[in-house]
């Protein structure tokens, strides 16, 4: 990620924090719910739309998205079918490489499109910037969890579709390297990284450095190290979470140990986020830490795409087992500020119950009652148990959040990962416990100054 969108990035936060702390003082008003007509079925007939509206409905919608790969071949296609039901509705869609930190400076205006996928905030703030979409509870009888976009029991947004978090790999790569089984402990995975480095074959694990959003992709596999769905809804309560044997020490020494073992590609400042895909898919990768969205789109680049799989990450909770979240990725959220808001739901529900999406790029659906998909089976295999991340208690929503964006750590920021791999390749001279130990008085500052609020 270049300095200037890192800079946009903590600029959007710091906006985002403003407008908190302006309101936080108002008493909030139940928001009205959703204007278009919406019908809810049983979770179990899965033949009707959870959600119908008009199909009369006019306008011209701005979709927001990060799919920069895709946006001007499959959306193109979606926008058409789209039209098939409402043929009043043009649909334009703008795209972004640094979604997140875009869209938060965008946020600071009324202009941030009609439809977009929920960036990192505050849940406090859902309904200064977004439309309501019905009751969390009920709409849970359909979709799976939708605590990522809701807030004091109603949703504002519905996952484009769930992942689960790991590590995807090339079967080849492994194969050549004489890697035969997959690697459930850190030591397990380092040595296979370190056979894939002698093989001299291809790169063994790429960090995607330069784009640096990648790396943020780690933090999704915190409550699923600590083996307990609520870990962050708790974390408020540690006045230490960086500490060696928790979660945070655990995930991030890896990355530490995997750069200073030369594990990593040669020149870090140099790496390319659409690159690495096609060079997963080539057999010049062995592994990336991502979520499995991922997998399909490395498979759509690769002649060979049964060479591509997924495993879990390999540390086990303290009870020794194996744990996969199964979580949301990036929620479609409606600006409040739309001008078109019928189109803008209208188009958000078809694309949720009728676009196909999820089930075409080999994800989790958002259906409580479709199966998990094939590239999974690793997992089922190796023993993995399977979680939903748990609702926090009212008075714990956001507060995690909230205590991050006072301690300036950044969970969803790449900046203390490039630190980590920094110190890490000899850039600096800090040690991963001198990084673990400065967050951790970061988060007790923050800790104090949240409390103080």
């Amino acid at each position: 990620m270049k300095v200037k969108k890192m800079l946009a990035c903590t600029l959007g936060t710091a906006i985002l924090s403003t407008s908190l702390i302006g309101c936080g003082g108002k008493k909030e008003e139940a928001p009205q719910q959703s204007t278009v007509p919406q019908t809810q079925t049983s979770a179990t007939d899965s033949n009707k739309e959870e959600t119908a509206v008009p199909t009369d409905i006019s306008g011209e919608i701005t979709v927001l998205t990060n799919r920069t790969d895709i946006v001007d071949t499959v959306f193109v296609e979606y926008a058409k079918k789209f039209n098939e039901k409402y043929p009043n509705v043009k649909v334009n869609y703008e795209s972004m490489t640094d979604y997140e930190g875009d869209v938060l400076v965008r946020m600071s205006t009324t202009e941030y499109g009609d439809v977009l996928l929920l960036p990192t905030m505050d849940a406090k703030q859902y309904p200064d910037f977004f439309l309501p979409l019905g009751d969390q509870a009920e709409l849970e009888k359909t979709y799976r969890t939708l605590t990522k976009a809701s807030f004091n029991g109603v949703c504002y947004g519905i996952p484009t579709f769930y992942v689960t978090n790991g590590i995807v790999y090339n079967k080849k790569v492994f194969e050549n390297a004489g890697v035969t089984e997959l690697p459930t402990t850190q030591e397990e995975f380092l040595a296979a990284m370190q056979k894939v480095k002698d093989k001299g074959e291809a790169i063994p694990y790429y960090t995607n450095y330069k784009d640096s959003w990648p790396l943020s992709q780690w933090e999704d596999l915190r409550n699923a190290v600590a083996g307990d769905p609520a870990y962050m809804n708790n974390i408020d309560e540690d006045d230490t979470p960086f500490s060696s044997g928790k979660p945070h020490y655990q995930i991030y020494k890896l990355m530490y140990d995997l750069a200073n073992k030369g594990l990593i590609e040669p020149d870090p400042v140099t790496t390319n986020w659409e690159q690495s895909k096609k060079d997963m898919a080539e057999g010049k990768i062995g592994a990336m830490v991502l979520g499995a969205w991922a997998v399909s789109q490395i498979k759509d680049l690769s002649a060979t795409p049964e060479d591509i799989g997924y495993m879990p990450f390999p540390q086990a909770a303290p009870d020794g087992k194996l744990y996969a979240p199964i979580q949301p990725d990036y929620c479609m959220v409606i600006n409040k500020n739309t001008k078109y808001p019928d189109a803008a739901k209208a188009y958000l529900w078809w694309f949720i119950n009728e676009s196909g999406y999820a089930t075409s790029t080999n994800n989790i659906s958002q259906k409580v009652i479709d199966p998990l998909p094939e590239t999974l089976k690793p997992f089922e295999e190796l023993g993995v148990t399977f979680f939903t991340n748990a609702q926090p208690a009212p008075e714990k929503e956001g507060l995690a959040e909230r205590i991050d964006n006072a301690a300036q750590i950044g969970f969803y920021q790449p900046d203390f990962k490039t630190r980590i791999i920094d110190a890490a390749v000899g850039n600096t001279q800090e040690t991963y416990d001198d990084i673990m130990n400065d967050l951790n008085t970061k988060w007790q500052k923050g800790k104090k100054e949240v409390a103080a609020q």
